[in-house]
């Protein structure tokens, strides 16, 4: 499956109208039929993406939301979510989609990296800072993404950093993804996964970065046995 079907936006729309299990009891065989023609189309997309990278697993979202320590209590989640982790020690980074009415995006990177790969992508920049901007600056790459998704840093600077250093804005991050948002007519559109893949394979020049950075120490000197 290339495209995906407007029925699985109708579904979510109507799902965000009646969120709730009665309601999802009496049309779950829609709901089912929906997951298969997706999975299909998350298939062509490890399909391609395999031809120039290598995916080790694909994680579908639950839809069922985690209401254990939530306000929002309503049961289902009104959107459908994938990743893609790549192979290999040596492969860092990770492709992402999101399909909802109004709210389809792709993204990639490293959201809430664990605290030593954090401490070295932020040591990393505190020693030179120039490669990593070159990658986001580069035309084809700020086009698509525009940047490092700011919402989720810390307010001055992290324990151990200057909040005077030129790099701070970069270092103040505690996640380090870029995201690209779809409109409903691109998403219905015969060339969608074309355009999925293309803004994932424009991931790649940051990924190999990342990866080298997070595979090696300051000096240089690998960290894979």
């Amino acid at each position: 499956m290339n495209t995906i079907p407007q029925n699985v936006f109708e579904f979510l729309t109507e799902l965000k109208k009646n969120n709730h299990r009665d309601w999802m009891d009496a049309n779950r065989k829609t709901y089912q039929d929906n997951e298969k023609v997706l999975k299909s189309f998350y298939a062509s997309i490890v399909e391609r993406l395999n031809e120039k990278d290598e995916i080790e697993k694909t994680k579908v979202f639950r839809i069922n939301r985690d209401i254990r320590f939530s306000k929002d209590k309503t049961p289902y989640n009104v959107h459908r979510s994938v990743s893609f982790s790549r192979a290999g020690a040596h492969r860092r980074g990770g492709y992402y989609l999101r399909l909802e009415p109004g709210n389809s995006l792709v993204a990639g990177g490293f959201f809430s990296p664990e605290a030593a790969d954090l401490l070295r992508l932020r040591k990393e920049f505190e020693m030179d800072d120039q490669e990593i901007r070159e990658i986001l600056e580069s035309p084809d790459f700020k086009k698509a993404f525009n940047g490092f998704n700011t919402e989720y840093q810390v307010k001055t600077a992290p324990k151990g950093f200057s909040k005077d250093h030129p790099a701070i804005d970069l270092i103040k991050n505690k996640s380090f993804f870029v995201q690209h948002s779809f409109t409903d007519k691109e998403v219905f559109a015969s060339d969608f996964l074309d355009k999925v893949i293309s803004h994932f394979e424009l991931l790649r020049p940051f990924f190999d970065y990342m990866s080298d950075v997070l595979t090696t120490d300051l000096n240089g000197v690998s960290l894979i046995e």
